[in-house]
């Protein structure tokens, strides 16, 4: 009996890692490769999940049919939603880039956690647009139906690491083309790519849009994990601060440091979970506080001790196969 509750949380572990490992992957592609300091990804989190959410769920009845009717209740398959989560995301990052990408770092910053925030709280005020604060429940999983639903996170851990790894492949195909390289040079000098003839704002607004897409794949996969989704979720915390460490952990610039900084930080998250329950009682009451110094913590030494990372940039992105 233990050993199946030890797989049990194993695999539920590494589903919520796969998951951040895709958000991870979507903030390489800004952050990494070009540049772009993005701090709104709580953003693309949650419209993401509400996009799957509205595209997969059936049309609601009873006291609850009178706040989605008309947005809500489509019923489609699990892959229109993370169709519609990534279509969605990538025009709402055009809606984004187009006033703020020729601004400098810092006011791109700004401008993205605004309108993260945003978003999160116009999910959370409006009642018509997703049930306010309580949020939606009863997602549907996709192909819940070939499984008892005790052992259905088994089918689930392969379809997120199946997801993970086909954006892997494809923005390893993307990153090593000369579309890639492209956003190499702008990150390191946009001026001298712009003396080259590259339309600087075009290759940013479509690593924006690209990145903004994987995002919300990212927050299609978590919506139908936990079948419920609510604006309390998609918290700075939650939806943005721990991918950056994980990212930072795991190597910026590296698709595969990505991917682990993922496992790795999760890991530790999980792990200062049950090294609060060691704590007094009277000191219980501030272990999500702790958990939060701990990671700031590592972060400080990552950046000091190890600011390349885990694995590190790769140099050299030429060729697919050496």
């Amino acid at each position: 009996m233990e050993l199946t509750g030890l797989l049990a949380y194993l695999i539920s572990f590494a589903i919520m890692a796969g998951i951040y490992a895709v958000f991870a992957l979507g903030l390489n592609i800004h952050w990494g490769y070009t540049g772009l300091f993005n701090i709104g990804i709580a953003g693309f989190f949650c419209v993401g999940a509400y996009t799957s959410a509205m595209i997969t769920t059936p049309q609601p009845t009873g006291v609850y049919a009178h706040y989605v009717h008309q947005l809500f209740g489509w019923h489609l398959p699990f892959v229109f939603g993370l169709m519609g989560a990534a279509l969605m995301c990538g025009l709402l990052a055009f809606f984004i880039g187009l006033p703020t990408l020729k601004l400098g770092e810092d006011y791109l910053a700004i401008a993205t956690l605004g309108i993260a925030e945003s978003l999160r709280l116009i999910f959370n005020n409006e009642q018509w647009l997703a049930n306010g604060p309580r949020g939606l429940m009863g997602l549907p999983q996709p192909l819940a139906h070939l499984i008892d639903a005790r052992h259905y996170n088994y089918i689930y851990l392969v379809i997120v690491l199946a997801v993970m790894a086909l954006i892997y492949f494809l923005i390893e195909r993307s990153i090593r083309s000369p579309w890639g390289r492209v956003l190499r040079a702008i990150r390191e000098d946009e001026v001298s790519a712009s003396m080259s003839g590259k339309d600087v704002f075009a290759f940013k607004m479509q690593a924006l849009i690209f990145g903004a897409m994987v995002m919300g794949v990212g927050g299609a996969l978590y919506a139908h994990y936990s079948r419920s989704i609510s604006p309390s979720v998609f918290t700075p915390l939650y939806g943005t601060f721990i991918i950056w460490v994980m990212l930072m952990a795991g190597g910026s610039g590296n698709n595969k440091g990505a991917v682990l900084g993922a496992f790795v930080m999760w890991g530790i998250w999980i792990g200062t979970q049950f090294l609060t329950d060691f704590l007094p009682y009277t000191v219980k009451s501030r272990a999500p506080y702790i958990r939060f110094l701990v990671i700031w913590i590592l972060l400080e030494f990552i950046l000091l001790y190890r600011p390349e990372g885990l694995l590190g940039e790769e140099k050299r992105v030429s060729k697919l196969i050496e």
